[in-house]
């Protein structure tokens, strides 16, 4: 792979494996039976077989490929609250109760993410520095600074808005008209945070398999049968964890139906001289924007490098393809960084859902956790969680979210043939649309 923004030696792996390398799983026999089967080893189901796991219960986890190949261990790190349809947008569709009792629940995912991390010890980058979020273009500015003062003044979070003349303290881009800042956002490093808690997992005395995927499912009369390459295992409960990557598994197509996974991209630069970085990042705040097809960028944790992420492909491309593609994107918002080149480039899949929020529940019996939508590190440890306590029969499972109907559309099997002209319309409403959506 040649390309003059490409760095010596430049990596189609994440950049956060140079640091945290993905474990080699000791190879073990596949049991038998367990208690719980828990399908994917991301934040949700390593999340939930630690809950179970202490709680006295057998739980074998399943991961398709090596554990951390998928998302968890490829997203950008930022760490966040909120749902798509936004507070407004809740309200509108469930009512002011139960449509601020998810925005909430929504705000209690990060604190539990911090509180967890905490707990445990996991050494893994964590830091508040807040988020920057820019207005793209001139009519964005109002309402998010709408958004700001709503923040501040119904949820008690510490929010304000930016107008355009003081963005420069905020960040050294001139492509921003305005913005706003929440300031107990946060970041780690993802893959970091991902083997931390597979390693107080196995601590558990959990059985986490690799290269083990799970082909199919048989309803018993005491519980379920999980078919593998490997054998069958019996479980009394199983729970399916797979979010974006849940059209790879064979367990359930009800649930493939209804998740849409979609692919996002992401880079890391060459080491960037120190005055740069601190005219982008002065504040070292993880910085989003108002644009439907959202661009998103941090400093690394040592403050070395830019890591920028965002869809710049409409159909699905290799990442030294995308690579160059999303580099043009960031020199746009900050021209000095036109000639760094790239040292890393890569994607994953994230998943979204068709009404644009988190589900969690049961289908036939079988428990799910998924479809964050962008909001995968703190909403997917939050859901294994209460997923492994809807397991176990305890009130700590209930949730803000139970209950809600999990749409999906006539013919989709799981294959997004419609991402291409979503992605290629969201982009238009970015640019043209006369108020944001």
């Amino acid at each position: 792979m040649t390309h003059p923004l490409f760095a010596p030696g430049m990596k189609t792996d994440p950049y956060w494996w140079d640091e945290a390398p993905r474990p080699v799983l000791p190879d073990v026999p596949l049991p038998a039976k367990a208690d719980v089967v828990i399908v994917g080893a991301g934040y949700t189901g390593l999340s939930a077989a630690l809950v179970l796991a202490r709680a006295g219960r057998s739980v074998l986890v399943l991961e398709a490929d090596e554990v951390g190949r998928g998302c968890s261990s490829r997203n950008g790190g930022q760490l966040g609250f909120g749902l798509k349809p936004g507070i407004d947008g809740l309200r509108e569709r469930y009512g002011q109760q139960r449509g601020d009792a998810m925005f909430r629940e929504s705000i209690g995912a990060l604190a539990f993410l911090r509180e967890f991390i905490e707990r445990e010890q996991i050494r893994c980058h964590l830091k508040q520095g807040g988020r920057f979020i820019g207005a793209h273009r001139p009519v964005h500015y109002e309402a998010l600074a709408r958004r700001m003062e709503k923040l501040e003044r119904e949820f008690g979070i510490p929010a304000h808005a930016v107008p355009k003349e003081r963005v420069a303290e905020e960040t050294a881009s001139g492509a921003y008209h305005g913005g706003g800042v929440i300031e107990n956002h946060c970041a780690l490093q993802p893959a970091l945070y991902l083997f931390g808690l597979l390693e107080r997992v196995q601590a558990a005395g959990t059985t986490v398999l690799s290269r083990t995927p799970a082909t199919g499912l048989r309803r018993e009369a005491q519980g379920f049968t999980v078919a593998t390459p490997r054998g069958n295992v019996a479980a009394r409960d199983v729970i399916v964890a797979t979010n974006g990557y849940t059209r790879e598994h064979g367990v359930s197509p009800d649930l493939r139906r209804r998740i849409v996974p979609i692919g996002s991209y992401m880079l890391a630069t060459e080491p960037v001289d120190k005055a740069v970085m601190d005219r982008i990042f002065p504040k070292d705040r993880v910085t989003s924007d108002t644009r439907q097809v959202v661009l998103y960028y941090r400093a690394s944790p040592d403050r070395t490098r830019v890591v920028f992420g965002g869809r710049v492909a409409v159909f699905e491309a290799d990442p030294a393809v995308s690579g160059p593609k999303l580099h043009a994107v960031m020199a746009g918002i900050f021209p000095e960084l036109a000639k760094v080149r790239i040292s890393h480039t890569w994607m994953g899949f994230v998943a979204f859902t068709f009404d644009h929020l988190p589900h969690i529940g049961a289908i036939d019996g079988v428990h799910y956790a998924m479809g964050y939508c962008g909001s995968g590190v703190p909403m997917g440890t939050f859901f294994g969680h209460k997923v492994a306590h809807k397991v176990l029969g305890s009130a700590e499972g209930r949730t803000a979210f139970d209950d809600l109907p999990f749409e999906t559309r006539p013919l989709y099997d799981g294959t997004p043939w419609f991402l291409a002209g979503a992605v290629l319309y969201y982009k238009f409403l970015d640019r043209y649309a006369a108020k944001p959506r």
